[in-house]
């Protein structure tokens, strides 16, 4: 039963590990002799002994900042040209971008990615689960990149995260903006969201993943992609891929952060947004509900084009990549 879930042709080899004796021989037989003989006792205590040489770092390694509150944020940042930034929903990482970071890296452009703290490789932080760090923590790391002319793609968690940094920190370094699947303007009912979510919930979300946050995670990819709806077979590397990298993060930022996407009101923040900006959002979304969140944060941007599409579910990025590829492609290069 499912819940609602929002040099040389031949070479010798060396074994340290065999007796000395043994090597010696195997030496002498291929014509090694004098110095390298008696060295090699000295050589296979350096070798039980010694520790291995640490490994330089690459520039295609992991790559990292570190916050002001000692948060280390993982990103990803490949390519050159105008730089696409990619903010990822609860409780994923950067890497449930991989289509469309491949996708327009392929077309010319900079991509960045981050995991927001407490999700991904970044740290498992216990505090600042909220909203205005996460949109400030990126602030720090556009600063330390140095990103201007940027396009801002935020899905679901991500774009309250996209709105708040656009509204807030977002002068002079962002072009466009697009919101896919994303929870502003708020989820949670109250008295001024009167359409949204009630508690209950959000409550439930919560109880699950203190109870058996594997198997929350094992179910919730479900109704994330729509395999609950007729004719939509169930795609188990797709589930166990989003399993995996919700379980990578930290269940305290986890739980924390069901209060930030659901809680949070983004009203003030579409409003003073004024770049361009695309909102995309299936209308069969069984997790982010598209009449109190897409329909309403049209009407509230300054520059808003809205775009619907029939039957595709929350995590359509994925289930329709090459769709929702070529529609973003076509908003970016305003064609």
């Amino acid at each position: 039963m499912h819940r609602f879930f929002l040099g040389s042709s031949s070479y010798h080899f060396i074994d340290l590990e065999r007796p000395v004796d043994e090597t010696r021989r195997l030496l002498l037989a291929s014509g090694i002799a004098g110095a390298t003989i008696a060295a090699i006792p000295a050589i296979a205590s350096r070798a039980a002994t010694s520790p291995p040489s640490p490994r330089k770092k690459r520039p295609h390694d992991m790559k990292s900042i570190t916050i002001k509150d000692g948060t280390e944020l993982f990103y990803k940042d490949w390519g050159s040209g105008q730089p696409i930034v990619f903010h990822h929903g609860w409780p994923l990482s950067s890497d449930d971008w991989d289509t469309q970071l491949l996708f327009f890296l392929d077309q010319g452009f900079r991509v960045i990615a981050h995991d927001r703290r407490g999700h991904g490789r970044s740290s498992q932080t216990a505090d600042g689960n909220d909203m205005d760090t996460y949109a400030s923590d990126f602030a720090a790391l556009a600063e330390h990149l140095d990103l201007r002319d940027a396009v801002h793609v935020g899905h679901s968690t991500g774009g309250g995260e996209a709105a708040r940094y656009v509204a807030r920190h977002g002068a002079g370094r962002v072009s466009k903006l697009v919101l896919i699947g994303a929870v502003p303007p708020q989820m949670l009912k109250t008295p001024s969201n009167p359409g949204g979510l009630p508690l209950e919930v959000f409550d439930d979300l919560r109880k699950q993943l203190a109870a058996n946050r594997a198997a929350f995670y094992w179910d919730f990819p479900v109704p994330f992609y729509g395999f609950n709806r007729p004719g939509t077979p169930l795609s188990e590397p797709l589930r166990a891929n989003w399993w995996r990298q919700g379980m990578l993060g930290g269940a305290k930022a986890h739980y924390d952060c069901i209060a930030a996407f659901s809680a949070t009101d983004f009203t003030e923040d579409l409003k003073q947004i004024t770049v361009p900006t695309l909102v995309m959002h299936g209308d069969d979304d069984q997790i982010v509900p598209i009449a109190d969140s897409a329909l309403l944060s049209a009407k509230l941007l300054k520059n808003p084009t809205l775009k619907v599409y029939k039957g595709l579910p929350h995590g359509m990025c994925t289930t329709h990549a090459d769709l929702i590829n070529q529609d973003l492609l076509a908003f970016i290069r305003g064609t």
